[in-house]
């Protein structure tokens, strides 16, 4: 089973996040999560929900939520450090923050470590892995930019959460899935979430 890490901070996009778990469990990824606590603010706002303190009971919850084989979704506390993410001998190659705040940019671009998500997003880095971030936030400062730029030149992708349009969008639903897709497509994991470009129908037929 391909591994991968899936951390959520505080930014605004839980939708993205929630999205891009479910097609993960289903294309048969085993998925560390990791939730600041800020993100369970966004969750609760964006979303309505309330996810367990514990991380085993919230990993038997979104098990049950999201169909996944029991094992499947690996929830982790904020300061769990004997974690497979915290250790570039067992840390998946693989990892994605979505949605990603600009101060969890800041501490991955400047290698703090003072929980999990930004140990294993250093990780990440320090073993030449896959890393994407996927910032929301408008309009971006000198500084968001600045770090941002030194998180590119060390291979970090950069993917702000914007939709595209052109596949004729008439639903949330649908922006989600354009980001998703986008995020799907980089990790390498097939989809069929949204038209792409060339093959968006016509509003007419």
């Amino acid at each position: 089973m391909n591994a991968i890490t899936l951390a959520l901070t505080g930014a605004s996009g839980a939708p993205y996040a929630l999205r891009l778990l479910e097609c993960l469990v289903q294309a048969d990824y085993r998925v560390y999560l990791l939730a600041s606590s800020a993100a369970r603010v966004v969750l609760k706002t964006e979303q309505g929900l309330d996810w367990p303190a514990s991380p085993q009971a919230l990993s038997a919850q979104l098990c049950a939520d999201f169909g996944a084989r029991a094992g499947q979704i690996v929830a982790c506390g904020k300061e769990e450090w004997f974690s497979p993410v915290a250790s570039g001998s067992a840390a998946p190659k693989q990892m994605v923050v979505c949605p990603c705040s600009m101060g969890t940019v800041s501490a991955i671009a400047h290698g703090a470590s003072e929980n999990l998500i930004e140990r294993a997003a250093d990780v990440v880095i320090k073993e030449r892995g896959q890393l994407i971030l996927v910032p929301r936030e408008t309009p971006f400062s000198a500084i968001h930019l600045e770090n941002m730029l030194s998180l590119a030149r060390l291979g970090v992708t950069i993917m702000p959460a914007a939709p595209g349009f052109y596949h004729e969008p008439r639903s949330i639903d649908d922006l989600v899935d354009f980001m998703v897709a986008r995020i799907l497509d980089h990790l390498g994991v097939a989809h069929t979430l949204c038209q792409r470009w060339g093959y968006a129908p016509s509003r007419d037929e």
